[in-house]
């Protein structure tokens, strides 16, 4: 795949924890604009380092990540940064802050007049099901936790990045949260159609969401495929998450 049709692109990369196994070795992979990958694979099999050197908070020790065509390393890192949202499990919203000024936050650092900055908060308030009138001066809080989600999902969104990167982001929700936001997901994705990269451990959540699916094992993808394509997999990695679904029809 070219660079000009991947949003990103990881080439031959490996990196290795000081002391430590390869958690990357001789890693390739082409994400195409506009797709949801969801990455999955067990602890320590490389998923949130992934996305650290996709937004270069890790550099890789050989081969290359590329955003947008360049090689992180040629990233100023503050610009690769705010051109990529970032959604945490834990959310992370500043509790001092109102719901208003932590989706700011980016804006307000790319010094947008207020102005504006009042109407991307009130539109992604919109998007992403929190009536701006009720939620906009509460504190995170006075929030539910599939709340502080939906605020989570809209700062990411702040500065309309071209990418989003998520690391497990619903897994701490109740079951029925979780699947609400699943739907939100793509209820949202549907208006925005950014190049998403989710990763979690769970096979179902790995289904609800991605257009792609990928499984880590052993610093290389042992699968990447279609939702469809991955059911029908023999690779022994593969049906061990398989086998741990109740049910492919869930999420």
């Amino acid at each position: 795949m070219s660079a000009h049709q991947s949003a990103i692109e990881f080439s031959h990369v490996s990196y290795r924890h000081p002391g430590g196994v390869a958690v990357l070795d001789d890693f390739s992979l082409a994400i195409t604009r506009g797709e949801t990958l969801a990455l999955v694979g067990r602890s320590g099999m490389g998923k949130t380092t992934i996305l650290k050197l996709i937004n270069r908070l890790l550099l890789p020790q050989s081969g290359e990540v590329l955003v947008e065509g360049r090689a992180t390393s040629a990233w100023d890192p503050i610009r690769l940064r705010r051109h990529i949202g970032y959604v945490l499990q834990e959310v992370g919203l500043f509790p001092h802050m109102t719901i208003a000024r932590n989706v700011a936050v980016v804006p307000h650092l790319e010094a947008w007049p207020q102005s504006k900055i009042n109407s991307r908060v009130n539109e992604l308030l919109d998007l992403v099901g929190l009536e701006p009138a009720k939620f906009r001066d509460r504190f995170p809080r006075e929030l539910s936790g599939g709340q502080r989600q939906r605020v989570g999902v809209a700062r990411a969104l702040a500065a309309d990045p071209p990418i989003l990167l998520m690391d497990e982001p619903f897994g701490a929700l109740d079951p029925l949260t979780r699947a609400e936001m699943h739907r939100e997901f793509h209820r949202i994705q549907a208006q925005v159609r950014k190049t998403i990269v989710c990763v979690t451990h769970d096979m179902g959540e790995a289904f609800a969401l991605g257009t792609r699916l990928g499984v880590l094992a052993n610093g290389q993808l042992a699968a990447l495929a279609t939702p469809t394509e991955i059911i029908r997999s023999t690779d022994p990695e593969v049906k061990i998450f398989l086998a741990a679904l109740p049910s492919l029809s869930q999420g």
